[in-house]
């Protein structure tokens, strides 16, 4: 078995990260909010002394946050050709979110983190996007900017994150409630 060639690889990765097609200044912005995410979040959690496995998790974790909020907010991703694409049901995106089960492996390895937090951060994200889902069509773009500042009143007033996490829970609302679940009609 042969491997494949850089070029292909990086595509492969490109069409289940962005969506299919994703134009270069598409994929050059996606990786540029995801590293700049990552550096941003590595230094603060640095600067709060956390421990190596704590870094490491909080770095893909801000990777995949950061660059999917910019990421499913993009044609190729919102458009009709990945996430939104024929065949994909209110269950697929209910599900997509539900598998987004980060809060929880924050509080395993990061100090200060604890499991209030992730349950609220969590819980608070999953009633959202069951709320955003259940709304017809035409009102899931306002609903969806109702629940997130919502919900991140909530967050903010109930639990409160260690500071170098602060930017967890708006980063994750906003990668799922408002650039996953909204979509550009075509």
């Amino acid at each position: 078995m042969s491997a494949l060639p850089a070029r292909s690889a990086s595509r492969w990765f490109d069409d289940r990260v962005i969506g299919p097609g994703a134009s270069r200044g598409e994929r050059f912005v996606c990786y540029a909010g995801a590293l700049a995410g990552t550096a941003l979040a590595l230094v603060l959690a640095t600067l709060a002394e956390m421990p190596a496995l704590a870094l490491l998790v909080i770095a893909v974790v801000a990777f995949d946050l950061y660059g999917g909020a910019v990421a499913n907010a993009t044609a190729t991703a919102t458009g009709k050709r990945w996430w939104h694409r024929p065949g994909r049901t209110t269950g697929h995106h209910f599900v997509f979110v539900v598998c987004h089960i980060q809060p929880f492996l924050l509080a395993l390895v990061a100090p200060g983190v604890t499991w209030l937090w992730a349950a609220v951060a969590y819980g608070l994200t999953v009633a959202g996007t069951a709320v955003v889902l259940a709304t017809p069509l035409h009102l899931r773009r306002p609903t969806a900017f109702a629940v997130t500042t919502l919900a991140l009143t909530v967050a903010a007033a109930t639990v409160e994150p260690p500071p170098a996490l602060s930017w967890f829970v708006p980063v994750l609302l906003i990668k799922l409630l408002l650039a996953h679940l909204l979509f550009e009609r075509e």
